[in-house]
């Protein structure tokens, strides 16, 4: 990280913070202030123009949706730290540089190089490392500005491409409520795994309109089944919100207040009315993805925006009724892809082989939790199934935590760092 200070300096009053609260885990103090500085001294980049360019870890690509959870524990420091506000602006700004270049993409290059899968059968730019559309990509930039905000008291990023951005989002949202009829994006890609490429000639599966916005792909950057999927239509509803709130009290934008209002209330609609199934053991809960025309898919995935992180999210509160019942669902053998096994037991992803918990997912019960026992149990997980490394991987087998996805990633560190500071009390103002 190119700032005045080195990683330890910037990052050592949260360090201090989780060594004086965590005597009894001292193992997990360690792997917080590693964590946390990893990120800062492998991940994130400071360019000339003022942009902050962060790569996902071991792939030299920027994705839009994993970047801003990158940076999110470092908010807690934007307030105090203007070097560390610096960055995290610079990225809001890179980030919506990027989007303005393709809003469908959720991957992007440093240069315009060329590298990544530029032979997927889509609209490819040299610009653009990867072309799956996920709505996430797009939400993720408007959360990580509204808490910028909120966290640092800045208004400056709201400048330059912000509202074209916003409005660019807005309009695609808009476009993909009805797919079918109004959109033109495509993707495919040949010799690949069937979760690598949409059906019908890239146009993916069937969808009746339902309110919501489709989308191509998953935040696991899996295929969807079913073109509505819930949680990340949950999180644009967020988003829409931030948004309302930003145009009514910094730009003073009653036009942008009233449109994002609106999709809004037409998403949210959409998730009440199709989003709900009544399952004969857990009651009225949220399915994970549907077609609008009476399809769901029952399961949930540990990448974020996951059932099971919808009010880490700010779409409900964790003891909405609906919520406690999906909750129970996502964290039991009727989902899918929850395993448990002699390491530990929760949430993986079809992404990954059958029987890998993910730390991500770990996590994300830790942060929703009820209960300090169940908030300290998920960290207490985590801290065991590092493989001896010292830090969170993508999968790991269930009985077997040296068996795993990628020897670090940084997502997971942060949520890792996220966990234990929620543990202390230090949250992220939102």
């Amino acid at each position: 990280m190119e700032i005045t200070k080195d990683a330890s300096a910037v990052v050592q009053p949260l360090v201090r913070v989780v060594a004086d609260a965590m005597k009894d885990r001292p193992r997990a103090a360690r792997m917080f202030e590693t964590c946390i500085r990893n990120t800062l001294e492998t991940t994130i980049q400071r360019k000339p123009d003022g942009t902050t360019f962060v790569i996902t870890g071991d792939i030299p690509a920027m994705w839009l949706r994993d970047s801003a959870a990158q940076v999110r524990p470092y908010l807690l420091l934007a307030s105090s730290d203007r070097d560390v506000a610096d960055m995290i602006k610079g990225l809001i700004d890179r980030q919506f540089e990027c989007l303005l270049r393709d809003p469908y993409a959720n991957a992007f290059n440093e240069s315009a190089d060329g590298r990544g899968h530029q032979s997927d059968e889509t609209e490819m730019s040299p610009w653009v490392w990867e072309r799956k559309y996920e709505i996430d990509s797009l939400c993720y930039p408007i959360q990580l500005s509204y808490l910028f905000w909120k966290n640092s008291g800045r208004t400056d990023h709201f400048q330059g491409d912000f509202v074209k951005g916003v409005r660019t989002i807005l309009a695609l949202w808009k476009r993909e409520q009805r797919h079918e009829t109004d959109s033109a994006y495509r993707f495919q890609r040949r010799n690949c795994p069937a979760t690598d490429t949409l059906t019908r000639d890239g146009k993916g599966a069937p969808t009746a309109y339902t309110g919501m916005t489709w989308s191509g792909f998953r935040p696991s950057d899996d295929a969807c089944t079913y073109g509505y999927l819930i949680p990340s239509n949950m999180f644009a509803v967020v988003a829409l919100r931030y948004v309302q709130e930003i145009a009514r009290d910094v730009l003073r934008d009653a036009a942008l207040e009233a449109d994002a209002a609106a999709l809004a209330a037409d998403i949210d609609e959409g998730i009440r009315t199709h989003g709900i199934v009544r399952h004969p053991e857990f009651g009225e809960m949220f399915a994970y993805e549907t077609d609008g025309m009476g399809r769901h898919a029952l399961m949930d995935d540990a990448n974020v925006p996951s059932l099971l992180s919808i009010p880490y999210l700010g779409y409900c509160s964790a003891d909405d009724p609906i919520y406690r019942n999906t909750r129970e669902f996502v964290l039991s053998d009727r989902n899918p892809y929850f395993y448990r096994g002699a390491a530990a037991a929760g949430v993986g992803s079809p992404h990954t082989p059958t029987d890998y918990i993910w730390h991500i997912g770990l996590a994300m019960q830790g942060l929703t939790a009820a209960t300090a026992e169940e908030k300290e149990a998920q960290l207490d997980a985590m801290v065991r199934t590092d493989a001896g490394k010292g830090m969170m991987h993508e999968g790991f087998h269930k009985d077997d935590p040296s068996r795993y996805t990628r020897e670090w990633f940084s997502w997971a560190n942060m949520l890792f760092c996220e966990l234990a500071l929620d543990i202390c009390g230090v949250r992220v103002r939102t």
